[in-house]
């Protein structure tokens, strides 16, 4: 044994952990250096913290909803025309900065399909009405569309995780890379956290292995920083990270105007909001808290104030979040360093996590037996300077796939990528015939390539010399 391996074993003794060794009589010399391996990257003073102040205590802070406001959000311009010259000069600094290379899109996707009934990564599922076209392959036509458009690359970092890192990377080669440069496209993973019982105790999984979990979308800020991204974005040039999740093909990820948005208000954190469908719609809320800014969960948010509304009879917080941020670089590389007084908070989920037995089996409780520690990227929003809010329109830039069947399914978001395209076409004097529901009535298709919004697909529609027929199975390509 070695005396490295020796310290550990003297570290983890004195934080009473030393149950992780119980097994090294019964260890290959293999299995020991493995194990040995994986507790070296484990923080047991982060563990300690977060033992006592999550699992010994409640852990999570009492908010005073009176001192609860609504925070203020910049209005689309389809709904107030005296906003309409604000969204022209933001359009006008975004498509700057995307000519000087100044944004780069990021896109968290370490899970997987398994709420679909689908054995792969989420990225890799196929959402296209038509061609069946997967979300990675969206977002890379989407990025080669943009990139060719505003003339300088874009540079795209893709966070997976420990399940699914080898099969994302050789989708995208086995794809060659949806015709993007591979230069362009960064590959890391997820951060991981071990997880503790009742007691905070590390929980085993194996004779030579700690169960360890996703840290949460929030950890993607500590993972930019630690697998050497955000060294590679200012090495680049990048001073603007486009942060989105890998589960809505509708995304508008490169938007001039937000990006125009996010630097005119020099803010180092901006988001965008959906207006609550209904009251008690399952979104987070955007409000305003002792002078910061913040996303407040729908299960936190009594009914009373997600019901609340204002003189006019409309929702007070009716700011939806929809997990769409930019952050500058110089903030992910605060937030998500060293810097414990900037670090976001974890919070704790209960779970049933499989472990050991007494015998040395594994074992599936029958009830919760453990904690995982996640973090969420809203919560670095207290921590920003100038936040800046604008509204974006649900139609345009958010239909999830999360569920098999139902609401946010591939269903749904299969109708609401033909009414877009619709809605595109209605816009240059096409009409498409539409069921009751105001879905087109037949499946058709407008490939990234062609175009990624409105703008550009009026853009380039008006640029054809013959305009082609929009029958059942057609898809416009670039």
């Amino acid at each position: 044994m070695t005396q490295e391996h020796e310290s550990l074993i003297s570290a983890f003794k004195a934080r009473g952990q030393e149950h992780v060794f119980q097994y090294l009589n019964e260890i290959s010399e293999e299995e020991k250096n493995l194990l040995f391996e994986q507790l070296s990257g484990i923080d047991l003073d982060e563990v300690d913290y977060l033992v006592e102040r999550y699992v010994k205590q409640e852990g999570e802070s009492d908010l005073d909803f009176n001192k609860m406001e609504p925070s203020e959000y910049v209005p689309h311009f389809d709904k107030d025309e005296s906003v309409k010259a604000q969204w022209k000069e933001a359009k006008k600094i975004g498509e700057q900065a995307l000519r000087e290379g100044k944004v780069a899109a990021f896109t968290v996707a370490g899970g997987q399909g398994t709420r679909l009934g689908y054995n792969g990564p989420k990225g890799t599922y196929p959402v296209t009405p038509v061609r069946q076209a997967s979300l990675f392959e969206v977002f890379a036509k989407k990025i080669r569309y943009s990139a060719k458009h505003y003339g300088a690359p874009i540079h795209w970092f893709v966070m997976t995780s420990v399940v699914n890192h080898e099969q994302t990377v050789s989708f995208f080669e086995e794809n060659s890379f949806f015709g993007l440069e591979p230069e362009h496209v960064h590959f890391f993973s997820q951060g991981l956290m071990p997880a503790v019982d009742f007691e905070g105790k590390l929980i085993l999984e194996s004779k030579n292995k700690v169960v360890m979990t996703p840290d949460g979308h929030g950890g993607s800020l500590r993972a930019l920083n630690r697998s050497g991204s955000i060294a590679k974005m200012r090495e680049l040039g990048v001073e603007a990270i486009s942060y989105f999740q890998v589960d809505n093909p509708l995304v508008k990820f490169i938007d001039p105007y937000f990006i125009g948005f996010h630097l005119l208000g020099k803010s180092e954190m901006s988001s965008k909001m959906l207006a609550k469908a209904y009251a008690l719609e399952k979104v987070g809320h955007f409000c305003d808290y002792e002078g910061k800014q913040m996303v407040v969960e729908y299960s936190d948010l009594p009914n009373e104030y997600q019901e609340q509304r204002d003189d006019k009879g409309e929702l007070r917080f009716i700011a939806g979040s929809i997990a769409i941020h930019i952050f500058s670089v110089d903030f992910v590389a605060s937030v998500g360093g060293d810097d414990t007084t900037l670090s976001l908070p974890f919070h704790k989920a209960v779970k049933k996590i499989p472990q050991l037995n007494e015998a040395g089996e594994l074992e599936k409780p029958a009830e919760p037996n453990g904690v995982k520690f996640e973090m969420f990227v809203f919560d670095a929003l207290p921590f920003a300077e100038n936040p800046v809010l604008i509204e974006t329109l649900r139609e345009d830039d958010f239909s999830p796939v999360k569920n098999a069947e139902g609401v946010d399914s591939p269903e749904s978001c299969k109708d609401h990528q033909l009414q877009m395209f619709a809605k595109w076409l209605n816009a240059a004097g096409v009409k498409v015939e539409k069921d009751g529901e105001g879905v087109p009535s037949f499946d058709f298709e407008i490939d990234p390539t062609f175009a990624t919004d409105v703008d550009s697909f009026l853009e380039e529609w008006n640029q054809l010399t013959e305009k082609p027929v929009i029958v059942s199975g057609t898809v416009l390509e670039g």
